[in-house]
C-alpha cells in the first residue's frame, strides 16, 4: 500500500507541475499494480480529458464507475465526458445516479441541468440550475505553471453556446477564473485580472448571460476579447441583417418564430427548421413539403424555432461543401473543409475519412486558401470580419457558381479542435495549430506580453 501511495503522490506531483507524459506514465504504472485504483483512474481520466485524449479519458472514467459504482464524483466525471460528446441521455443517467448517491453534489446538479436543457426539458432543468450554480458563479481553475501566471477572467454561460477556450488558454501560462454569467451577483467583487476573455458565444441562446456579462465588465479594468455587446448582435437572424449588402456575400433568409407562428407563416419549401441554441447538426431538420411541417416541428425542442431558407451548397459534382474559416484578431485562418453527399454537412459526420480525394481537396484549401476560394470570396470574408467586429469568430460557408460566399453562419461559437491521433489527419494539424497559436498570441498581446 505504501508503494501505491507513493506512486499516486508522484503522479499527482508530475500532473500538477505540467509534466503530462511523465504523469500519465506514473498513473499507468500504478494501475498496472492495481487496475481498480480509484484515484489513479480519476487522475488519469482528468489528465487525458484536459489534454484532448477523449477516448483514453472515457476508458478511465468508465473503469472507475464500473469498479466503484457507489462513487458519485466518478459518475460526474463520466457524465461530463458524455455530455461533451453530445451523448445527453447517457450523461443524464450518470448525473442522476450521482445525485442518488449524493443529493447535494453541486457538480451533479450542474451537469444534469445542462443535460436536461440540451434535451429540451427547460422546466425540469431549472431546479438543478439553482442547486448547481447559486452561490458558485466564480470557479478558479488550477494553474500548473512555474512562473507568475497571466490572470484571465473567463466569462461563460452555464448553457451550451461557449467557445472552446481551453484549447488556447493553457494552464501553464494562464490562471483562469471562470465566471458563470447567469449567476453573477451584481454586488460581488470580481477578481483582479490581466485580460477578460468572453467565451459566451451563442447570442440566440445566451442573451441573459451576455447582458449580465456586459454589466459585470463595468466593474473590470482590463482589456476584453469579444465584447459581449458585439456578440449580442450575432444571432442567426440578426447576422443576416447586419451583413446585408456586403459585396460577394449571399445570405439566407432567417426568421426566429414561435411554434404557432411557424405553422401560421407563409413558407417556401423546402425550408430548414432549427432549434435555437444547438450546433453540430443537432435538432436541425429539412422540410420538403408543407404536409411534413408538423412532424418536423414535433422533433425539435424549445418554444422558438429558426426558420431558414436553404442555400444550395452543391458543386458541379453534386457534392455538398462547407468551408470553415476562423477570424482571429482580424486575420483569416482556414480550419477545415467538409464534403458530403448529404445536405446537412458536418465535419465529423461527413465522408472525409472515407475518400482520399475529399482529403486532398481539403489539403489544398488548407495550404492555399486564397487560391482555392478565389479573390471574390476572400474579399467577402474580410468584409464579414470587419462587419462582425469580433476578436474571435468563425464563418461557415460554401462557394457559389460565381465565386460568392454562400453564408451558413458567422459567430463566435466555433471551437478550434485538434483531430485525434490517427495519422490520416496529419495534414490538418499545421493549419489548426496556426489558428490555436493565433488565438493564444492574441490573448498575450492584450496583456502586453508576447512569445511565451
Amino acid at each position: 500500500m505504501d508503494d501505491l501511495a507513493g506512486l499516486l503522490q508522484r503522479a499527482r506531483d508530475l500532473d500538477a507541475s505540467g509534466q503530462d507524459d511523465l504523469a500519465r506514465a506514473a498513473y499507468l504504472e500504478l494501475l498496472s499494480l492495481d487496475p481498480r485504483h480509484l484515484d489513479a483512474l480519476i487522475g488519469l481520466g482528468n489528465l487525458a480529458f484536459v489534454t484532448g485524449r477523449r477516448a483514453a479519458a472515457r476508458t478511465a472514467y468508465e473503469q472507475a464507475v464500473q469498479s466503484h459504482p457507489q462513487h458519485a464524483a466518478a459518475r460526474v466525471n463520466l457524465g461530463n465526458l458524455l455530455y461533451s460528446e453530445a451523448e445527453f441521455a447517457s450523461a443524464g443517467e450518470q448525473y442522476q445516479a450521482a445525485l442518488r448517491l449524493s443529493p447535494d453534489l453541486a457538480e451533479a446538479h450542474q451537469g444534469l441541468a445542462r443535460t436536461l436543457d440540451a434535451l429540451g426539458n427547460a422546466t425540469a432543468a431549472e431546479p438543478h440550475w439553482q442547486a448547481g450554480f447559486r452561490g458558485r458563479a466564480l470557479v478558479t481553475q488550477r494553474y500548473r505553471g512555474s512562473a507568475a501566471p497571466i490572470r484571465v477572467l473567463l466569462l461563460v454561460s452555464v448553457k451550451l453556446g461557449n467557445l472552446g477556450s481551453r484549447q488556447f488558454l493553457d494552464d501553464r501560462t494562464f490562471q483562469v477564473t471562470a465566471v458563470h454569467a447567469e449567476f453573477i451577483d451584481p454586488h460581488t467583487p470580481l477578481p483582479a485580472c490581466d485580460v477578460v476573455v468572453n467565451a459566451i458565444a451563442d447570442a440566440d441562446l445566451c442573451g441573459l448571460a451576455l447582458d449580465n456579462a456586459g454589466q459585470a465588465l463595468e466593474r473590470v479594468q482590463a482589456p476584453v476579447i469579444n465584447l459581449p455587446r458585439y456578440v449580442r448582435l450575432t444571432g442567426r437572424a440578426g447576422t443576416t441583417r447586419r451583413l446585408a449588402g456586403l459585396p460577394g456575400v449571399v445570405l439566407p433568409g432567417v426568421r426566429q418564430l414561435s411554434r404557432g407562428d411557424v405553422t401560421a407563416a407563409t413558407l417556401s419549401f423546402p425550408v430548414l427548421l432549427r432549434a435555437v441554441g444547438f450546433h453540430t447538426g443537432l435538432h436541425f431538420e429539412r422540410v420538403e413539403r408543407p404536409q411534413d411541417l408538423a412532424a418536423a416541428l414535433a422533433m425539435l425542442p424549445g418554444e422558438e424555432v429558426l426558420v431558414i431558407e436553404p442555400l444550395d451548397a452543391r458543386g458541379a459534382d453534386g457534392l455538398h461543401r462547407k468551408y470553415r474559416v476562423m477570424i482571429i484578431d482580424g486575420e483569416l485562418y482556414p480550419l477545415h473543409l467538409a464534403i458530403s453527399r448529404h445536405w446537412k454537412v458536418h465535419y465529423f459526420t461527413g465522408a472525409m475519412s472515407e475518400d482520399p480525394a475529399y482529403r486532398k481537396e481539403e489539403q489544398r484549401f488548407l495550404a492555399d486558401m486564397p487560391a482555392v476560394l478565389g479573390s471574390k470570396a476572400t474579399a467577402a470574408l474580410t468584409g464579414i470580419a470587419g462587419r462582425l467586429g469580433l476578436d474571435y469568430a468563425g464563418v461557415d460557408f460554401a462557394i457559389g457558381p460565381d465565386g460568392s460566399v454562400l453564408l451558413f453562419e458567422a459567430n463566435a461559437t466555433m471551437s478550434i479542435l485538434m483531430p485525434g491521433p490517427d495519422p490520416l489527419w496529419d495534414y490538418r494539424r499545421p493549419s489548426i495549430q496556426r489558428a490555436l497559436d493565433a488565438a493564444r498570441q492574441m490573448v498575450l498581446r492584450r496583456t502586453g506580453q508576447k512569445g511565451q
